[in-house]
């Protein structure tokens, strides 16, 4: 009896690691600072590319352009792209998309209603790239990616006016309206769709479920906010954002493994000349002076020819040491800094180092963070609105009551009104 107790107590001993790891995936949503910084990345990479290229959105994206939608329908037809611009040729409805586009990219930016607005993201992304997939270098398809994966994470829960809204919420025991009225707006949307039959069977399937998804979320949150169906639905939630969180953090690693291997393999990456040719393009030097100050020292190509080729092959082994991994982190988001400069690859530079961001330290983000937060303060403190004080409001008098007429009460009102001012809190 003895023997077998000690035999059950080994056995279990043996697996609680197992347990402690399914627990925590299940229980957590794991990551929430790099999904966040990962969120306002590409948010605002995709935002400030549309918002850059709108004089031109009609060449590139639109009507105008070379890629016309005879073509671009041809193409869809083979390969069941999807794109929301092949429902009509009209240069209004382009017009539309391409604002929804902007909307959906800024109000994920600031964390607003992210669930909705990460599907409309990808909407946006997706639409716009299958229309012209010629247009736009790496970085798009990064974004690509990284727009579909978003969908499936709880990418707002810090750093989002949603994480702000669910506290206030909580504090106050109000219920959410604008929540529900957009549910059924982006429902009508969709039947509308789906009874013209612009939806095939994958997009169909997924678009329904993320709308029948969210509506059961707010159904149970609201009935039964502490019962047993509120419980399995957060564990799902969950286990689909750390499942996308891992497909993040593998899809940013293949992308360096394989650039670098494949480098290994170029004639130019292994006499240590290749940084030298992009230079002489004029398309990737948008500042001559500087292209011919850098290829003017060959040690110099040399060491970041080679030195671009152990970094890009190293970082995926690096992950099982956070010391390497962040020095080598730290290196290729300075390398990609540079590149946006130099080359003039803006977008795909803020495209990767969003990719990059997710392997940042949860202690670095926070620090970012306070950083930011007293930045914000300091900044709102020298606007005119800040020197505009708020009274307290007063309480509501009825027939037979009286002001507090003590001293203390009022000098006590008076100092609150001093602290009290107008602007966004911490």
């Amino acid at each position: 009896m003895a023997r077998s107790v000690h035999a059950g107590g080994r056995l279990t001993s043996r697996f609680e690691p197992f347990a402690r790891g399914v627990q925590r995936v299940t229980a957590h949503a794991l990551g929430p600072y790099q999904t966040a910084i990962v969120r306002i990345g590409f948010a605002a990479t995709w935002l400030m590319f549309l918002l850059r290229e709108l004089p031109h959105r009609r060449e590139l994206y639109g009507p105008d352009g070379p890629w016309n939608w005879d073509m671009a329908r041809q193409l869809i037809s083979a390969n069941d792209a999807f794109t929301a611009l092949m429902w009509s040729d009209g240069r209004l409805w382009f017009e539309i998309v391409y604002f929804l586009a902007i909307v959906s990219s800024a109000l994920l930016l600031v964390g607003w209603r992210t669930r909705t607005m990460s599907a409309l993201f990808m909407i946006g992304v997706l639409s716009l790239q299958n229309r012209s997939i010629f247009m736009g270098d790496g970085g798009d398809n990064v974004i690509h990616l990284m727009a579909i994966y978003l969908v499936f994470t709880r990418c707002g829960q810090v750093w989002s006016l949603d994480a702000r809204r669910a506290a206030r919420l909580d504090g106050a025991g109000r219920d959410d309206r604008v929540g529900p009225v957009l549910w059924w707006v982006l429902g009508l949307a969709l039947s509308v769709v789906t009874f013209m039959g612009e939806l095939g069977g994958f997009w169909l399937v997924l678009f329904w479920g993320l709308w029948l998804a969210h509506g059961l979320w707010w159904v149970v949150s609201r009935r039964a906010p502490r019962s047993e169906a509120r419980v399995l639905l957060d564990v799902v939630a969950n286990l689909a954002h750390n499942a996308a969180l891992l497909v993040i953090m593998v899809e940013a690693c293949l992308i360096y493994a394989t650039a670098g291997w494949y480098k290994i393999q170029g004639s130019r990456w292994q006499d240590g000349t290749a940084v030298y040719y992009p230079l002489q393009l004029d398309y990737f030097s948008p500042w001559p002076a500087l292209a011919d100050l850098l290829t003017s020292h060959g040690v110099l190509v040399m060491l970041v020819t080679y030195g671009t080729v152990a970094v890009q092959v190293a970082f995926p082994f690096t992950l099982f040491n956070r010391r390497v991994k962040n020095v080598l982190l730290a290196a290729m988001i300075f390398e990609h800094a540079v590149i946006a400069v130099v080359l003039g690859l803006p977008f795909f530079s803020l495209a990767m180092i969003a990719a990059d961001a997710v392997f940042l330290p949860t202690s670095f983000l926070r620090r970012l963070g306070g950083w930011v937060a007293r930045a914000r303060r300091g900044l709102i403190s020298r606007t005119p609105l800040s020197r505009v004080r708020r009274l307290p409001r007063m309480p509501r008098l009825s027939r037979g009551d009286t002001l507090p007429g003590s001293r203390g009460e009022e000098k006590h009102a008076q100092e609150a009104a001093e602290d009290a001012r107008v602007g966004f809190g911490a």
